[in-house]
């Protein structure tokens, strides 16, 4: 058994990393304890981990910046708390003690002869929420690969450690269908060459990488990266010859997709940085041909973005979108949303947000696109954007789209 209680007390603000970063035995240990150890805070990113869609402990709060996987099932019961802000503050709410900070929970690569580990395929908030935490924690994965681009660290900096023979978790992608490839081919004919890309992950994000096939000398700078990214470089079209920051090299924060991703990471020229880094409006700023390209639950006809909350519960995450958004769209290139025009039955193009939560700013949208077409937004008036997005959304919903907008005005 992973005896924690002699370095988490009760009180204790805990952190752990996340997707198939996550340290799941220390996290199942925590679960197990946490009664005995007394109340605790928490703060987790997404998880796979099957146990929070169950019974979670009184005593355990837990916080997150968006209702990510697992994490929907503690929203459904009213136990989740969410913190919303840019994916580039987390590393400042770390700073200022207004996130969990007293224990860290991480998964490390194998030391090297130095008897130092990598933070692997999962630095983004992790590295930066080190520098504050009393206490570290790790589960040393003999299968967690050992990546480049951030400070490794010894053996002494762990209060605990336990070895581990487990496969990282494969990302639960659905496959690509004929409708992600529509949507993909279009984003694609926004993308010019030599263009630094950030993208999210998903069907429709690995259906876009697809769909970049025919492009050449593009870069990449992103928070999460997964296979398409690594195929594109073999193909000789992702290779950051034209960035201006970070020449020649695939910059993300973490790695979500297959076990042959995770092998083969070493083969390639990526760096993973903290999302102080990833994340910095400073470094975002530099880089003159930025596309950023997200999905979204919906989109208003003002061009505002909702990506957070459906039905009432948290299905989603400001995370990074915004930040990107804002540097594509203010000093790089451009910023794209692509999303299917319909979901459930009901029209993701809205009147307005049905959540009312609005994820990113109009301003911050130059395109959006579904399988029905591209709206370019950018230097339109407010009634050019609701024609442009009305003519993208399902054909059998612009009739009522229409009615509801006329019923407001007509603009806002």
């Amino acid at each position: 058994m992973i005896d924690l209680r002699p370095f988490v007390r009760p009180g204790d603000g805990v952190w752990w990393g996340q997707g198939a970063a996550e340290p799941v035995p220390l996290v199942d240990a925590l679960l197990d304890q946490v009664d005995e150890i007394g109340p605790l805070r928490a703060f987790s990113g997404l998880t796979w981990n099957e146990r929070f869609a169950g019974h979670v402990s009184d005593d355990l709060q837990v916080l997150s910046y968006g209702g990510l996987g697992e994490l929907r099932g503690l929203d459904r019961c009213g136990r989740l708390a969410v913190v919303p802000c840019h994916y580039s503050a987390i590393p400042h709410l770390f700073a200022q003690g207004r996130l969990p900070h007293d224990v860290g929970l991480l998964q490390v690569s194998p030391p090297d002869s130095d008897g130092t580990v990598s933070l692997g395929i999962g630095v983004e908030y992790v590295a930066d929420a080190i520098q504050h935490t009393r206490t570290l924690i790790g589960e040393i994965n003999s299968r967690m690969p050992s990546t480049v681009g951030s400070a490794r660290l010894p053996l002494s900096a762990f209060a605990l450690t336990v070895q581990t023979d487990r496969q990282l978790p494969v990302a639960p992608f659905r496959p690509i269908d004929a409708v992600d490839r529509k949507i993909a081919d279009q984003v694609a004919a926004l993308v010019e060459d030599g263009d630094t890309l950030q993208i999210g992950v998903g069907s429709l994000p690995n259906a876009v990488l697809d769909a970049l096939s025919g492009h050449a000398g593009l870069g990449v700078h992103s928070g999460m990266i997964t296979d398409g990214v690594l195929t594109l470089i073999e193909k000789g079209v992702v290779t950051g010859a034209r960035k201006e920051v970070d020449r020649g090299i695939v910059v993300t924060g973490a790695a979500l997709g297959s076990a042959a991703l995770y092998d083969r990471l070493d083969q390639f020229p990526v760096e993973f940085r903290a999302a102080s880094y990833t994340h910095s409006p400073v470094v975002l700023s530099r880089l003159e041909h930025f596309v950023s390209i997200n999905s979204a639950i919906e989109v208003d006809l003002l061009g505002q973005v909702g990506s957070e909350v459906s039905r009432g519960r948290h299905v989603g995450a400001l995370g990074g979108q915004a930040d990107f958004s804002r540097a594509a769209s203010l000093t790089g290139a451009r910023s794209i949303i692509a999303l299917r025009s319909e979901h459930g039955g009901e029209s993701t193009i809205r009147a307005s947000l049905a959540a009312g939560v609005v994820t990113t700013a109009r301003a911050d949208v130059d395109a959006v696109v579904t399988e029905h077409g591209t709206a370019v937004l950018t230097g339109c008036t407010v009634t050019e954007r609701a024609r442009l997005l009305l003519a993208v959304a399902a054909p059998h919903h612009r009739e009522a789209l229409q009615r509801d907008l006329a019923d407001k005005g007509g603009r806002r």
